[in-house]
């Protein structure tokens, strides 16, 4: 039997000599080699694929594997876009040197103004070329025509809500083509306006706290009350009360 002396020197040789029974990692340790293990990145991410996807090459549009069939340009063109490709509008856009024009098919005297006039007035919510100059131009030369009062003023009620939508845009552009064209049906139908009037002043109203606005609103408002009469004041008066008649 060996004695307890010399088995606690051994013992101690073997910790001094590191000589000693490895023992099994433990559960922390292999926690820790298991996250390095796949912190390590991975040979798809430097790959060409991947850099194509962050950095596109204009060819990729082109490409049918690279296009996204849910993009942008993908997108379904508006209602106003859809009817002019399809030659719903009667007109065309001629390209000048320095001035753009429209092209009608036929006088615009001769023209049914339902629903031609209402889809014009659909049109002034575009964004894009050309639809913003036809759509603008469109409804302008429309109310120009022998006639337009008694062609327009049935519809109004069925205008006014389209003219409210321009006006309540977010888009600046669009809601200075829809201030332009309410002025220009005021012009044409005077005072028959003026019962559709309070639905189109609230969006005025809101763009007047803008200073860049408030120049063009209010010399807007001014035409309204010229060719609305008194009446047309009142109603202003009643949304708009820091406005000043013409009559002062």
């Amino acid at each position: 039997m060996q004695n307890p002396e010399c088995r606690e020197e051994g013992q101690l040789r073997n910790r001094v000599t590191g000589n000693y029974e490895q023992r099994t990692p433990s559960s922390a340790q292999i926690k820790c080699r298991t996250t390095v293990h796949q912190s390590k990145p991975s040979s798809s991410a430097n790959s060409p694929e991947s850099a194509r996807k962050l950095h596109p090459r204009p060819s990729d549009k082109l490409n049918p594997k690279t296009v996204n069939p849910f993009g942008e340009q993908s997108r379904a063109p508006s209602a106003f876009a859809a009817i002019y490709s399809k030659g719903g509008i009667p007109c065309r856009l001629v390209h000048g040197s320095v001035k753009h024009r429209l092209q009608w098919e036929c006088p615009p005297d001769n023209l049914p103004f339902d629903p031609l006039l209402i889809t014009l007035a659909e049109g002034l919510r575009e964004t894009k070329h050309p639809y913003t100059f036809v759509s603008k131009e469109g409804f302008r030369e429309l109310l120009l025509v022998q006639g337009a009062a008694e062609k327009a003023v049935p519809l109004l009620p069925r205008l006014i809500p389209v003219l409210k939508a321009a006006l309540a845009h977010s888009d600046d552009g669009v809601f200075e083509r829809g201030l332009d064209a309410l002025v220009q049906l005021s012009v044409v139908v005077g005072p028959s306006l003026n019962d559709q009037l309070k639905h189109l002043l609230t969006s005025l109203s809101k763009r007047l706290r803008d200073k860049k606005f408030k120049e063009p609103i209010t010399s807007a408002l001014q035409k309204l009350e010229q060719h609305g009469g008194r009446g047309s004041l009142i109603i202003i008066k009643s949304k708009i009360p820091t406005y000043c008649s013409i009559c002062c």
